[in-house]
């Protein structure tokens, strides 16, 4: 079996050569240990390159872009992955002044229209700066206009994919890597927003809530069109909306509003002939039958051990939901070698035992986790596959 062929084998629940792998993405400076050069990978740091390239000019830029492909497929071949990650951060528009070395200004015509990006080296992270006098944050009674702009603004959406851009590296793997490998996109996302005017309409507003879900939910199955017309057929989406003890709102209302978008959005890629998969972080045992059973949802990722999810028991529930992840970030850094040989075994033998499996980090490998975690990791599940 090839990569692709192995992936659809656990989303069909069927047998498979060896386990397939997908870890959810991966830090610069572990990457960089990996590859033994500075790795063009990451989120925040990468947006502080692009723009360190853009500002250089148009020669630092064509580079930045080809080692960034470059980089994200070797890490790609390091953690012997199935499904293909090439959507890392970046930040595509030139800074109009350098203020030092981590810090860049973007200035846009009015006095107070500019932003501030500031890179924390040590975190690979990045802080934005908005302008002194930002937009007011949303109160409640702003929802409704929020959501008759975007009711109106989607008669015109027509999103397209830029398939020349260099910087689109997930058409570029799937036209260089033919169908050997699946490759990761995004875009399907239905979620109530974390902000916390909207988490207060849930309950006081529905109705204006279901309408931003219905603009949502449309927007996410046009955008995804193009992008299965180039061959892209796995779509990453989900939210947040969940911490240690549960979700930020109640079963009921996941049930009355989220629900009803999730089961069109799968209605949706399913008539497409694509399948969506749905993440979030934290215990989601409370909503499990909806999001998991009801919605028609094909995949799980970011699936948290640390909050209670976990392989046996979402497969023995879930039976045809394909599962994705499950090694911890967390334990991968903060925990011992043995810890996470231990925690790789277990996956490794979940995997085995019921498909429908593919095992990975379930979120970013952070930039000091312990190299000989990240190896410990790579190396018990090439000897276990």
């Amino acid at each position: 079996m090839n990569s692709k062929e192995r992936v659809a084998a656990a989303f069909d629940g069927r047998p498979a050569d060896k386990t397939p792998i997908c870890h959810i993405s991966c830090s610069s400076a572990v990457a960089s240990k990996l590859l033994g050069r500075e790795a063009y990978i990451g989120f925040g740091i990468q947006a502080w390159r692009e723009a360190t390239a853009l500002w250089n000019g148009p020669d630092a830029h064509a580079e930045f872009v080809e080692r960034t492909y470059r980089d994200t497929f070797a890490v790609n071949e390091i953690f012997e992955n199935d499904i293909l990650r090439f959507d890392y951060g970046g930040h595509p528009r030139k800074p109009t002044k350098r203020l030092d070395e981590h810090t860049f200004l973007y200035e846009y015509g009015d006095e107070f229209e500019w932003q501030i990006l500031r890179h924390d080296p040590d975190h690979e992270h990045i802080n934005t700066v908005f302008p002194l006098h930002p937009k007011p944050p949303l109160e409640l009674d702003d929802l409704e206009a929020h959501v008759e702009a975007a009711e109106k603004s989607l008669g015109d959406y027509r999103p397209t994919v830029a398939a020349d851009d260099p910087r689109n590296f997930g058409v570029r793997a799937r036209r260089e890597l033919g169908d050997r490998f699946v490759i990761r996109t995004g875009g399907a996302g239905v979620n109530i927003p974390r902000d916390p005017a909207w988490l207060m309409a849930a309950a006081l507003k529905p109705e204006v809530v279901g309408r931003h879900l219905d603009v949502r939910t449309e927007q996410s199955i046009r955008a995804a069109r193009p992008k299965v017309e180039l061959g892209f057929r796995y779509f990453f989406g989900g939210g947040d909306f969940a911490g240690n003890s549960g979700p930020m709102y109640s079963p009921k209302i996941f049930h009355e509003l989220v629900l009803p978008r999730l089961q069109r959005l799968s209605e949706g890629f399913h008539a497409m002939g694509a399948k969506w998969l749905f993440a979030s972080d934290g215990d989601l045992w409370p909503v499990a039958e909806d999001l998991f059973g009801a919605s028609g949802v094909d995949g799980f990722y970011e699936i948290d051990g640390d909050c209670n999810m976990e392989l046996p028991r979402l497969r023995e529930r879930f039976p045809d939901l394909a599962l994705v992840g499950n090694i911890s970030s967390r334990r991968l850094h903060r925990g011992t070698r043995d810890d996470v040989i231990r925690q790789t075994l277990g996956c490794m033998e979940a995997a085995k035992k019921y498909k429908g499996i593919v095992v990975g980090v379930s979120n970013m490998i952070m930039p000091d986790s312990p190299i000989e975690n990240v190896e410990a990791m790579i190396r018990t599940i090439h000897d276990n596959r």
